[in-house]
């Protein structure tokens, strides 16, 4: 018999083509999140569980299937899954890393340049018809050529975002808990600086941390506060990094002049009046979604699947410690 595997929402097809050729797939028909009961209900029987990052995957839902083989989560973050739980009950954990690097990178370049431009205001200005003709005062951004961009967290998508500001001539500062050699700080064209002078000079600041205890809330109030008035604050990596509720009243008094935001902190809600702020561009979770990334992650995932239903180490291992356990 095949191996039985079950997917929590659909993924491009080429991932669930790789599936069929060797497994029976159960995709959950309907495009959306699953409760908790209907992923028990789901991985009863199976081998393998395909989960997204949407899927609060823990012990308790591992508990439902012992014989559950691996847990293949489409996406380059894991923190959904409870890593602990399954390495305890020698389960494999798999995600999808290095292929979004570009893709997110372009994407939290173009909430820079949109919210800096105004682009979304401008959309809504038009298609309410209210423009009625070209104004000297209409719509002023702030310029991005020439300014100080500020990295927080230079792994591969920040320096995927720091090469890309080498064509906008801008000075890049950065910071980052393990620092980059003089050769790579070079070769980028970056500055290091303290997290707190990253705040102080930048005009434009791009996040780009794991979610870990350490960066929850990383953005505050006092941070906002630390921010110039006319800087902008994009975050392309994980909701809870930002205190919303704060970055809604920094944006209110204008302690910032805006943000561009891809992640929210309690995703899909919004934090009460960030929806009605003109100055913060809202991307529904969108920076990693192109026809050529997305599915990679697909094959990636599918490829992690069967690897360890082979037997063998799935090429992206999160926790290699429950095969040296073996």
């Amino acid at each position: 018999m095949k191996p039985k595997v079950f997917v929590t929402r659909r993924i491009p097809e080429p991932g669930l083509d790789m599936l069929r050729e060797k497994c029976d797939i159960e995709v959950n028909p309907e495009d959306r999140v699953l409760t908790k009961e209907e992923i028990i209900e789901g991985i009863k029987g199976k081998d393998a569980l395909l989960c997204l990052l949407t899927d609060p995957i823990d012990g308790e839902i591992m508990d439902a299937n012992l014989d559950l083989k691996v847990i293949s989560n489409y996406a380059v973050g894991f923190n959904n899954i409870d890593v602990d739980a399954a390495t305890e009950r020698g389960i494999p954990v798999t995600n999808t890393p290095g292929v979004l690097t570009d893709t997110t990178a372009d994407f939290a370049w173009s909430l820079l340049m949109s919210t800096a431009r105004r682009v979304a205001e401008g959309d809504k200005f038009t298609r309410a018809g209210k423009y009625k003709g070209w104004g000297p005062m209409l719509l002023l951004g702030c310029d991005v050529y020439g300014k100080t961009l500020g990295i927080i967290g230079l792994g591969r998508i920040g320096q995927a975002v720091a090469k890309r500001a080498s064509g906008f001539d801008m000075r890049v500062v950065y910071f980052d808990e393990y620092r980059l050699s003089e050769e790579k700080e070079k070769e980028l064209g970056v500055e290091y600086m303290a997290f707190e002078e990253v705040l102080k000079v930048a005009n434009f600041v791009s996040i780009h941390v794991p979610l870990m205890d350490s960066t929850f809330h990383l953005f505050s109030t006092a941070e906002f506060d630390a921010m110039k008035d006319n800087a902008i604050l994009i975050n392309t990596s994980r909701g809870p990094v930002v205190d919303e509720k704060a970055l809604v009243e920094a944006l209110k008094a204008k302690k910032i002049a805006g943000a561009g935001l891809d992640v929210y902190e309690d995703e899909p809600l919004l934090a009460p009046g960030l929806a009605e702020l003109d100055n913060a561009v809202l991307a529904p979770h969108i920076a990693s979604a192109t026809v050529e990334t997305r599915t990679k992650m697909a094959t990636m995932a599918a490829a992690n699947v069967l690897a360890a239903l082979e037997g063998k180490v799935p090429p992206n291992i999160v926790n290699k410690e429950v095969y040296d356990k073996k």
